[in-house]
């Protein structure tokens, strides 16, 4: 299996290290999509990125930028909403058995447009007021509370079809998911 490099920050301005992974995101995508590519190890390596940044950003950035008002509640909650979506989408790329169906690339097609319209959102709506609210100094402590848990999840093999599960099983219950979207899940 191909080995990915998902880096392994341990500092830095904590947008900085959430835009550098929203270009790992983008690079991933790209391979997903990519027939000639080990799609196999491009999704694990994909679930294991996206579980160890939304979980590292929900335990340790959004709570901050709260607390330092760079953020409201509604941004915090919008952002966890859509990583949740995020992992949804990502749960159906990962229970497929083959890599070269059209299910695949429908469900990838789906996973890439709700990662870049989060991608983009938090962007703008959390990463500018980020940068405008929140001193250089706590950035980089945020950042390395941010790399150290990322770098954990990932070093702990979060991104199993079973954790992934367990996330959207949780997600569901705890009513960050519109069911009503739920129809077409084959």
């Amino acid at each position: 299996m191909t080995t990915i490099d998902l880096g392994r920050p341990v500092s830095g301005d904590v947008v900085d290290l959430i835009l550098d992974d929203h270009r790992r995101f983008e690079a991933l995508l790209r391979d997903l999509r990519d027939s000639s590519s080990d799609r196999d190890a491009v999704r694990q390596a994909f679930a294991a990125l996206h579980v160890a940044h939304a979980t590292a950003e929900e335990e340790h950035v959004y709570p901050q930028l709260k607390r330092k008002k760079a953020v409201g509640e509604h941004e915090a909650e919008h952002g966890q909403e859509e990583h949740a979506e995020g992992h949804e989408a990502l749960l159906a790329v990962l229970e497929l058995k083959g890599t070269d169906t059209q299910a695949f690339d429908d469900a990838v097609e789906e996973l890439a447009k709700v990662v870049n319209h989060h991608l983009t959102e938090e962007e703008l709506s959390i990463l500018n007021p980020a940068r405008d609210e929140v001193s250089e100094t706590a950035r980089a402590e945020l950042g390395a509370a941010f790399a150290t848990a990322r770098n954990q999840l990932i070093d702990d093999g979060c991104g199993s079809l079973a954790d992934v599960r367990r996330i959207v099983a949780a997600a569901r219950k705890d009513g960050l998911l519109d069911d009503e979207d739920e129809g077409d899940e084959d």
